[in-house]
């Protein structure tokens, strides 16, 4: 074979080579460029603005602190369990002072469970019934509006803003805070227990809450925002004494624009909708300075110069009129925080016009008996009922009236009005306000 043939042959056998899958060497792929080193995060850059970051955040974290309710805020918990008194079955010959305590913000002395409340500033303690001890603290960097107790829990109200909107319910024997919510009851409000419900008073708006949730179920009065406008019946009006039952709101309204003579009002206290009042009955009294001193299932009881009126507290109708030593300047202005001052028991509703305790029947509402010259509605021990008067405490029978006794009481002077309640053997008055505890 020539030369030339030979190298013919040598091409077709690589290119055949190629065809058939064999080992052929290829240029060499262009190669892309090495990639940079990795930058540093080390640089004096760097760390100035991982410096501002955490500075950032730690100032935001601070204005939120410093802004925040848990900063104004001192919870102190103690135990959830404590040992009843045993209640009182006989009276004592004697009452002693075993401690006292400020509490300007409960109007009566608030006692659960062995545990008495006192509120003073901003501070809410429970203590030791007995001793005084204190339990448990809570505080907020506000100041207080009033303190109460329902259903067993003790209910909190402080100012915040313009009105007192803030409340807050307390376990009784741990101070465990419970449900909360912010409203827009009225400066000077107080809690009323109505069973299911807890109302707020006030002189031109007042609210109720629901007990599972504290969701506001009733708005009355001069609405902060109107959602529905035209729904409330009135307008315009102030109140100016408030008096509640289970499934019963009564409340004094004054509609001197429409009405001469102030007006009875009687609302159920979770209508369908809060801002669309339920009412079951209204009329017109007859006569100015009226105050509603009592409700039942089907009796509202309302005080006017000279006489007790019972009205229907389903139909507005009226039902008796009772004569009742009463003055128009005793009835002149509102009652403290529109709320008469009364106490309950089985026997009997105790009504202190400001000068002496009236005996109400429980049912019909009609007066029983009258005890002159006290300070305060009373209180019930050992089945018998403590009046307050200046030389101590009255006790007398719940049926009829009669004196048994009195038990001396030092006062250091005090001769204002007294507020009672009892815990086991254990008797409180509020003395305006400082509480006192005696056994």
């Amino acid at each position: 074979m020539s030369q030339p043939e030979q190298a013919e042959s040598n091409g077709r056998a690589v290119l055949e080579g190629d065809v058939l899958g064999e080992d052929v060497l290829e240029p060499a792929a262009p190669q892309d460029d090495p990639p940079p080193p990795a930058r540093s995060w080390r640089t004096r850059r760097d760390f100035a603005a991982v410096a501002l970051l955490v500075v950032a955040v730690l100032v935001a974290g601070f204005l939120v602190w410093r802004t925040s309710d848990a900063r104004g805020t001192i919870s102190q918990v103690g135990p959830s369990t404590i040992t009843p008194l045993p209640p009182a079955t006989v009276l004592p010959p004697t009452l002693g002072e075993v401690w006292r305590a400020p509490s300007g913000a409960t109007r009566t002395p608030v006692a659960l469970d062995s545990v008495v409340v006192t509120a003073d500033g901003g501070e809410v303690l429970g203590r030791d019934a007995a001793s005084g001890e204190v339990r448990w603290r809570y505080q907020r960097d506000l100041p207080l509006c009033t303190v109460s107790s329902a259903w067993g829990r003790v209910f909190t109200v402080y100012h915040k803003g313009t009105n007192c909107s803030e409340i807050t319910t307390l376990d009784a024997a741990s101070g465990r805070r419970g449900p909360q919510r912010n409203g827009d009851a009225e400066m000077g409000t107080r809690l009323l227990d109505e069973g299911s419900h807890v109302v707020t008073t006030g002189g031109e708006y007042f609210e109720v809450y629901r007990r599972d949730d504290l969701v506001r179920s009733l708005e009355y009065g001069e609405l902060r925002a109107i959602v529905n406008p035209n729904k409330q019946p009135r307008t315009g009006c102030d109140y100016g004494s408030f008096a509640v039952t289970g499934g019963k709101v009564a409340v004094i309204e004054r509609c001197y624009a429409m009405d001469t003579a102030d007006r009875l009002t009687v609302l159920k206290p979770n209508p369908e909708k809060s801002d669309e009042p339920q009412v079951l009955a209204s009329v017109v009294v007859g006569a100015k300075g009226a105050r509603v001193i009592a409700v039942t299932a089907n009796r509202v009881a309302v005080a006017l110069p000279g006489k007790l009126v019972v009205f229907d507290a389903d139909t507005g109708g009226l039902i008796s009129e009772y004569p009742v030593p009463i003055s128009a300047e005793e009835l002149a202005g509102d009652p403290p925080g529109r709320v008469v001052t009364t106490t309950t028991s089985t026997a009997n509703v105790y009504w202190f016009t400001g000068s002496r305790t009236v005996a109400l029947n429980p049912v019909e509402l009609n007066p029983v008996w009258t005890a002159e010259g006290t300070l305060g509605s009373g209180t019930t021990l050992a089945g018998r009922l403590l009046v307050p008067v200046p030389a101590g405490l009255k006790v007398l029978d719940q049926v009829n009236g009669a004196e048994i006794g009195t038990i001396a009481v030092d006062r250091g002077g005090y001769d204002g009005v007294v507020e009672m309640a009892t815990e086991g053997p254990l008797v409180l008055e509020q003395r305006g306000s400082e509480l006192v505890a005696l056994r």
